[in-house]
């Protein structure tokens, strides 16, 4: 009897072993599965997280490169020309990849070609703008002289992050394109509220105040244009033709910095701040202009005989 239960007894505790050792053969059978289903959520859920952030990287990217579109209308030199009355000289929006047109100098010499290539953040161009743009207005207004100005995106960088430069060079060709004739006011009200170099600058909000202050028409298209930033292509494209060079109808090899100021092609290097220089330079450009223009050939009378 004892024998019998002792036999039992082992076979009892072996049986309750195997099962187990069986029972945790299926636990980590199990837990094996558990970790290959858990590393292919994480995998896949890595693969998911990249290709999410690739998307918004792609989407970024998109938005920030734009395509290259067609240039502002009356805009066809990378500037827009003032004449009389402060009236725009109307030409056709460019091409995407057209090259710009340099404008014509007047051939009589009787008029005075001003080009200004002005950078709206830059305080050396304010300075030159708030001095001299009552005179150049009364000289365009008159017809004595054409302003040309190009606006160029130089400090974009200079702006805690907001782009001034470049958002406030789209405001003017926005204003080129729908209200040419307002620009050369709305070109003298960007200056007149300039912002420091190094600040944030105008909101678009408030360079749009400025469209309406200006009596520009179209001011609903003119306020998209500048919340799409729908001309930063062109002005950067206009920037680096002016940087790359030469400067039409001049002597300057390319834009080093800004303003650059023209007159009947050749530069002035005279004081920011002083109205009397510029005036003098601007009559001496047009007595020269006056020296070498080309005498506008007159007829010669047929002698008549005598009766």
């Amino acid at each position: 009897m004892t024998n019998g239960a002792s036999n039992d007894s082992r076979s009892s505790r072996n049986g309750r072993r195997e099962a187990a050792r069986e029972k945790a053969r299926q636990l980590r059978v199990e837990q094996k599965k558990r970790d290959r289903r858990n590393r292919v959520f994480v995998q896949g859920g890595i693969g998911v997280a990249v290709l999410a952030a690739l998307a918004i990287v792609a989407i970024v990217i998109v938005n920030s490169i734009r395509p290259p579109g067609p240039g502002p209308a009356n805009m066809a030199s990378d500037g827009i020309v003032i004449g009389t009355g402060l009236k725009a000289v109307t030409t056709a929006s460019l091409a995407a990849d057209a090259a710009p047109v340099p404008s014509k100098p007047d051939p009589s010499g009787s008029v005075v070609s001003i080009r200004l290539y002005v950078d709206y953040l830059c305080p050396f161009c304010g300075q030159f703008e708030r001095t001299n743009a009552t005179q150049i207005s009364q000289m365009a207004n008159s017809g004595a002289a054409t302003v040309e100005i190009h606006p160029i995106a130089f400090l974009t960088s200079h702006s805690a992050g907001t782009k001034y430069s470049l958002r406030a060079a789209n405001a003017a060709a926005c204003v080129a394109n729908d209200s040419p004739n307002q620009f050369y006011k709305f070109h003298t009200s960007l200056f007149a509220n300039q912002p420091a170099e190094g600040s944030a600058g105008l909101t678009n909000a408030q360079i749009n105040k400025l469209v309406v202050d200006a009596g520009a028409t179209h001011t609903s298209e003119i306020d998209k244009c500048i919340d799409d930033g729908t001309y930063t292509t062109w002005v950067t494209n206009a920037t680096d033709r002016a940087i790359a060079g030469p400067i039409p109808n001049s002597n300057v090899p390319k834009l080093s910095g800004t303003p650059l100021v023209l007159v009947n092609g050749k530069q002035y290097t005279g004081s920011l701040t002083s109205a009397t220089d510029f005036k003098a330079f601007v009559l001496q450009a047009q007595g020269q202009a006056y020296s070498t223009a080309t005498p506008v050939p007159t007829s010669t009378p047929t002698p008549t005989a005598t009766p």
